[in-house]
């Protein structure tokens, strides 16, 4: 396989046509100015095609089309091989409803399980990831992917605001979850939300998905003391009410959460100041769910060939020099 290591070296070339339009006027106006104060005929001579200056300018754009190959470096693969790669494939859930704004916890329940999810992504190098977000609905927000960087992004800009009904459909995210991966392999489900599950399927759902191979992970967002859910009000901040007119204070149900994680082989974790605790916990437990293989074709190695093309370079610029001196020398 060859392959470029640096395309950043190709922008040298570009300097080529920039210094041969810079030397042609040089020697047009030299040309000219010497044409002031000499003969006609010796004028004319003068103005003919000078052999050394041309040269010397053609072996220095000679020499920085090297030089920008040699930054570019040329590689190529020694050999290739197929790998087999060892990978899980984990989706996150993640509840977005109005409760999640709440700020029992700091600085709100959404914003860290957000943080949680982008710290345990970055800890799952070499694994699919998948996400989830739902409310009174759900919806796939990206099918699995090994690209983790995207997997975070998308991660960090949920918002409630992308809800499009309000509720806490747990149920509903298990079932897509378990149509989004098609593949006979064992498989994780991380569910974040505080519980308020206006849906009473969730536990059945969840055995469910047991049986079809799954264990599901629930991290409980928000305290038992629970907090209340702020809201916009001409752009004064209040707090959701009842109907008549008292704050609506939201608790984390642990109860429904422990259960799903129970009936799924998983594991249930309230989300508090522990992230790292957390990740670390879970991702032990996770070790136990069987991995899948998956070939890879690699190059073990690349060799540069850099040095081959620095050495023509430099020949090209001390002949360079050596035109442009007897140039003047004429």
């Amino acid at each position: 396989m060859f392959r470029w290591e640096e395309n950043t070296g190709f922008y040298l070339l570009l300097l080529i046509p920039v210094v041969i339009l810079i030397y042609y006027l040089a020697i047009k106006n030299k040309t000219y100015r010497r044409g002031k104060f000499i003969d006609e005929s010796l004028y004319k001579r003068l103005t003919n095609f000078n052999v050394n200056e041309w040269a010397a300018v053609l072996l220095l754009a000679a020499a920085i089309f090297f030089i920008g190959l040699a930054v570019a470096n040329p590689q190529s693969g020694l050999h290739r091989e197929r790998q087999k790669v060892e990978k899980s494939d984990i989706m996150i859930a993640l509840d977005i409803s109005n409760s999640m704004n709440a700020r029992d916890i700091s600085p709100s329940r959404l914003e860290k399980a957000k943080r949680l999810i982008t710290e345990f992504i970055k800890s799952r190098q070499g694994d699919q990831i998948g996400l989830i977000f739902f409310a009174g609905e759900a919806y796939l927000q990206m099918p699995l992917t090994s690209d983790l960087a995207a997997a975070e992004l998308f991660a960090k800009s949920a918002n409630t605001n992308m809800a499009g009904t309000q509720g806490t459909v747990i149920a509903e995210a298990i079932q897509l979850a378990m149509q989004s991966v098609k593949e006979d392999h064992q498989r994780a489900l991380i569910i974040l939300s505080d519980g308020e599950d206006h849906d009473a399927d969730a536990i059945n759902m969840a055995s469910k998905a047991a049986d079809a191979g799954w264990s599901i992970f629930t991290v409980g967002v928000g305290t038992p003391e629970g907090g209340f859910i702020p809201v916009q009000d001409e752009g004064r901040e209040t707090y959701k009410t009842d109907d008549e007119g008292n704050p609506i204070r939201t608790a984390i149900n642990e109860d429904l959460l422990k259960s799903i994680a129970s009936k799924a082989t998983g594991d249930y974790y309230r989300l508090s100041d522990n992230e790292r605790g957390i990740i670390r916990d879970m991702n032990t437990k996770l070790e136990r769910i069987q991995k899948y293989a998956v070939d890879v074709k690699s190059y073990s190695a690349f060799e540069s060939y850099y040095q081959y093309l620095l050495f023509p370079a430099l020949m090209l610029v001390i002949l360079g020099f050596f035109y442009d001196f007897k140039s003047k020398t004429v």
